[in-house]
């Protein structure tokens, strides 16, 4: 970025030339599309930050940029609800919390702690099989609400979101489609 001095963590400048999203559609193996904002490499060093103090005022930014604007634009005739992958805070914050509470507009309402991963292995830099062969292992914490978007910051295999998908499916959950701030298949 340009390291000007701003008041914001990413002047306002660099989010107008670097930031603004673009949309990008993929289907997981189960056919549900998964609609993504940002190319991985357009911001792997942001991303990166989703384990420090800076990162929560990073993916803010993002979120605002991306998840926040789709919901403002975003009709559907019922509500909606979000769910985020795995939202158990690390560190000070949960960074997909962030990206789920983003999402809060008329159409689309925000659900929290509902779904967490009981196995937290790292699938960062990990390959498909590598990941297959270890399981999230899902816990969803009972809801009443049917409707779901499944809410995550980054899109590489696709093996996360479909682990998401499954689980809530089996809860009787409708999963809509999924959102998530970066796709890594995005060249």
């Amino acid at each position: 970025m340009c390291e000007s001095f701003s008041l914001t963590h990413i002047c306002f400048t660099c989010q107008k030339l670097y930031l603004q999203p673009k949309l990008f559609t993929r289907k997981l193996s189960n056919n549900i599309e998964v609609i993504s904002f940002y190319r991985y490499k357009e911001i792997k060093e942001l991303l990166h930050t989703k384990h420090t103090d800076l990162g929560f005022y990073i993916y803010k930014i993002l979120a605002n940029n991306s998840m926040k604007l789709f919901a403002k634009n975003f009709n559907f005739e019922n509500t909606l609800y979000s769910v985020a992958v795995d939202d158990a805070p690390k560190g000070n914050y949960a960074h997909t919390a962030i990206l789920n509470n983003s999402l809060r507009s008329k159409h689309i309402k925000p659900l929290h702690a509902k779904l967490r991963a009981s196995n937290t292995i790292s699938y960062s830099g990990k390959s498909k099989l590598f990941r297959e062969q270890n399981s999230r292992e899902f816990q969803v914490k009972n809801f009443v609400q049917k409707d779901i978007i499944i809410v995550d910051d980054i899109i590489t295999t696709g093996s996360t979101l479909t682990q998401a998908c499954q689980t809530l499916q089996a809860r009787n959950k409708t999963i809509l489609f999924c959102l998530t701030l970066a796709d890594a298949s995005r060249k």
